[in-house]
């Protein structure tokens, strides 16, 4: 490719300009996400800092010497054990003028929940929460206090070093910290270590319902983990923005913002937030949660190795600031106080602000008042900037130019997502393998840039001489002028009209659109003083363009670059689609994302460094790099031991009465858009093993119907295409003697026509680890003795008829007893599926089988029919 002219070699030495000013940005926004810029203290730092060496050594005890903190599994009452042992030392410690109180409490109940888009009912029965209040000597047991909460339990087949043992290990070190810094509370401190989170909240739930201090809450904070480091990110906040306020005042390495509220609800997935700031109180809050290290989450990789160095400190000192913060704060109210139901209503009052960190170096927060205000000046300015030639025809030209360049740029911004989308599709029909970007998101960055780029400069291409409207002889401008600033104030009209949308919609998140528009003033009146002395067109004006917006591209390379990863890590778990359209989601989500963070970073200087690129050399040269990024793409492997790819394994057993096996399967499922058929073609050991052969289709497969998964409805729609082989029954009869059973209990009819109610006992056999029992319960069901009472919305499952689904849990050294009530003669049928995470011999040798880069959650799943 040779250059065509000077003017391409101009070119390109601007594009090597950005190329150079963007990897710098980059280089900054990385460290600052990765948590570069924090000094971790080491044990031997002083008893009154917060030191994340001293807190991984709470973290390595739970998550390392301790062996799984799952339900039904010994390990869950060792960590309870640990962590109500280490708040005892704690109390030991404390001076005189401190008053710390501990307790151990054992929950039950049962309610109804909308999971995950899906209706569920919940019975839980002694899960264990460890409470601990700190407080001055003086203070009342009425007196407003602020709880700080975290979970101990962690998921199937996970160590949970990031979620969640990071989070209490944070807890204890603070909790010293109260007491060694000799700080004594001015309001009292709640710390709730909560024993059952991954049962869907159910710890935080019995504490809301059942413990004497929870009317005292006046705020509170939850801390979570969806990884295993980086940002320890505001997620939810509310009601009001008060909360965020004091965050915002408070936090040492601020990193919130308010866009995060609005992705949040669409993310599958839930916190303990929800039960204290929506479902069973309206307590104000913050949803505090560790979002890099996705690859780790919820897998048997999330050890305490794998902790991102910095983001624990990060956290513990954001921490005892924000709650020294709230403990002080003149809002801090609860239902005792003789104002409450005043500042209350003063403190609701107020919407949800808006605010963000820049960088983690300070965070710049605003009311939605004055949102309302500021989001809607960039629109004014649009407008009023087409009144500049005075008269309606000139107003009118002008602003017909203006509208020609809104289109423009709009058109830009869309061809930068869809040009990726394009590429990502075409690249797909010559390859059977997707995700190649997953172990190494460079290669994401590398294939869909350039080709986003490409779609920014068309329009600039096409329309290189812009279509004026405006009379050059009556304005007494030249036509490049009047271009630019065209070009100038469309870009500003598109990003003023998705701002308003952003206000109109009530979504928080505008704050992005409004920094770009900020930030194109002072761009284009330095632009315009410059003109004057280097001329319309010269490289000199265009960096003076480029100055002021700086700091505003920084910031979309920190958070674009922060959403891409955090996106690309979590697409691992996302679920499959079924073929032929499943193969091409994932790469399709990502490449419209790199579209979007490139629109974001390089539009706004599209309309005056648009002339310097929009070149058909640089087109070129940027298609050549997309093909040989593609190509090259292509030779990695999507999946390393620090990107596993995750697999469900369930070992099935279909049981009559409690001792026969009716069948037994092998059932597995992956929850990416790589199939299991990519997953035996790369794991020869266990394709033998299972006897499956290189000619091996979907079309020869057994499919494993959605039903068979019931064990952990509702994770299981994320599956698709889940393949099952016959196993051999044989090791588990010698395991276990005897079987869950559902058995009935002295049936009563109340008359001939009405309600018929039957009473049940569900037996769990000799299962030794058992996590989770879920009922499936179809026919004419009115009442049940869950929830008080109150059936949960139907869901239709595995494409059976309309069914309740309730999930029972907690120790299973006993039976369950309850009844359901049935308004007709009908028949009702109960499928029951009981989850024991004890694996037998044949299936802990075929899950040894996989290679490293699989990460395996297996199990036994017991399921039995019932016609009642």
């Amino acid at each position: 490719m040779a250059f065509g002219s000077s003017e391409d070699v101009s070119g390109f030495k601007f594009l090597f300009f950005l190329a150079v000013i963007y990897a710098l940005m980059s280089a900054l926004a990385y460290s600052v996400i990765h948590m570069k810029f924090i000094n971790p203290l080491g044990n031997d730092a002083p008893l009154d800092r917060f030191s994340e060496a001293r807190t991984v050594q709470h973290v390595r005890m739970l998550s390392q010497e301790i062996d799984g903190r799952q339900e039904g599994r010994p390990g869950l009452k060792l960590a309870a054990e640990y962590i109500k042992g280490q708040l005892g030392v704690i109390k030991e410690r404390a001076s005189s003028n401190v008053r710390i109180e501990i307790e151990e409490t054992t929950v039950s109940g049962s309610f109804n929940m909308l999971f995950l888009g899906h209706n569920i009912g919940l019975g839980y029965r002694n899960h264990t929460n460890i409470v601990m209040r700190i407080s001055s000597v003086d203070s009342k047991d009425t007196d407003p206090s602020v709880l700080v909460n975290g979970h101990f339990d962690s998921p199937l087949a996970s160590p949970g070093a990031g979620d969640c043992g990071s989070c209490v290990a944070s807890m204890l070190e603070i909790a010293r910290l109260i007491v060694d810094s000799g700080w004594v509370p001015y309001r009292p401190i709640i710390f709730l270590f909560n024993g059952a989170e991954e049962l869907f909240m159910l710890g935080a739930h019995g504490f809301m319902k059942t413990h004497k201090w929870r009317d005292t809450i006046g705020a509170f904070i939850n801390v979570e983990a969806s990884g295993t480091g980086g940002p320890d990110l505001v997620c939810q906040s509310g009601p009001s923005s008060w909360p965020s306020d004091v965050y915002a005042e408070a936090a040492i390495y601020p990193m919130a913002n308010s866009a995060a509220q609005d992705v949040f609800p669409v993310i599958p997935g839930d916190t303990d937030y929800r039960i204290f700031s929506q479902d069973y109180g309206n307590i104000p809050g913050l949803d505090i949660i560790f979002l890099f290290g996705g690859y780790f989450y919820h897998t048997s990789y999330d050890t305490v190795e794998r902790l991102i160095p910095g983001s624990i400190q990060a956290r513990g000192e954001n921490l005892f600031s924000i709650i020294k913060t709230f403990t002080n704060s003149s809002k801090l109210q609860n239902i005792y106080q003789t104002n409450y139901s005043v500042v209350t209503a003063d403190t609701f009052k107020d919407e949800r602000a808006v605010f963000f960190d820049y960088l983690s170096w300070f965070m710049i927060f605003y009311s939605r008042r004055v949102a309302k205000v500021l989001h809607s000046s960039p629109i004014f300015f649009f407008l009023v900037m087409s009144f500049k030639q005075g008269g309606l025809c000139p107003w009118l030209a002008t602003l017909c130019d203006f509208m020609k360049g809104l289109f423009f740029h709009a058109t830009g911004i869309i061809l930068a997502i869809v040009v990726p989308v394009a590429f990502s599709v075409l690249r797909l029909l010559f390859s059977s393998q997707t995700m190649n970007w997953f172990a190494h998101p460079y290669l994401a960055f590398m294939m869909f840039i350039p080709c986003s780029l490409v779609g920014l400069l068309i329009p600039r291409v096409i329309w290189r001489r812009f279509p004026l409207s405006q009379d050059v002889s009556i304005v007494k401008t030249s036509k490049e002028a009047l271009s630019d600033e065209a070009r100038f104030w469309g870009a500003f009209g598109f990003y003023a009209v998705l701002t308003l949308g952003y206000l109109i919609s009530g979504l928080s998140g505008g704050f992005v659109t409004f920094f770009v528009c900020a930030s194109l003033l002072p761009a284009w009146l330095s632009f315009r003083s410059s003109v004057k002395f280097f001329g319309q067109r010269s490289l000199r004006s265009t960096i003076f363009y480029m100055l002021p917006l700086v700091p505003c591209l920084t910031y979309s390379v920190y958070f674009g670059g922060f959403l891409a990863q955090f996106l690309i890590e979590k697409m691992g778990m996302m679920g499959s689609l079924p073929p032929p359209y499943g193969h091409y989601v994932t790469d399709i989500i990502v490449a419209a994302l790199v579209g979007i963070v490139t629109g974001w970073c390089i539009g706004p200087l599209m309309p005056l460094c648009g002339h310097w690129l929009a070149r058909s050399s640089i087109l070129q040269f940027l298609l050549h790099l997309t093909v040989f990024a593609l190509a090259l793409s292509s030779q990695f492997f999507p999946y390393t031991i620090d990107a596993p790819k995750r697999i469900v394994f369930q070992h099935t057993f279909r049981t009559e009465g409690s001792s026969q096996i009716v069948e037994s399967t092998y059932d597995f499922s992956v929850t990416d858009s790589n199939s299991l058929l990519f997953l035996f073609k790369h794991s020869p050991e266990v394709a033998k093993e299972l006897n499956v052969t290189s000619e091996f289709s979907f079309e020869s497969a057994s499919f494993s119907k959605r039903h068979d998964w019931m064990a952990i409805f509702p994770v299981s729609f994320l599956f698709s295409n889940s393949l099952k082989f016959p196993a051999k029954t044989d090791e588990i009869l010698r395991q276990y003697e005897f079987f869950p059973k559902l058995s009935v209990q002295n049936p009563s009819v109340n008359s001939e026509k009405g309600p018929r109610r039957v009473h049940l006992e569900l037996y769990l056999g000799s299962l030794e680890e058992v996590w989770v029992a879920v009922l499936n319960i179809t026919g004419p069901l009115s009442s049940w003795s869950f929830a008080d009472n109150v059936l949960p919305g139907t869901e239709t499952y595995g494409g059976g008829p309309q069914s309740y689904i309730s999930r029972l849990s907690g120790p299973s050294d006993g039976n369950w007893t309850f009844w359901l009530e049935a308004n007709s003669s009908e028949a009702l049928r109960v499928d029951l599926s009981v989850l024991d995470q004890k694996l037998v011999g044949p299936a802990k040798r075929l899950k040894s089988l996989f290679p490293n880069w699989v990460d395996v959650v297996a199990y036994s799943s017991f399921m039995s029919s019932y016609i009642l």
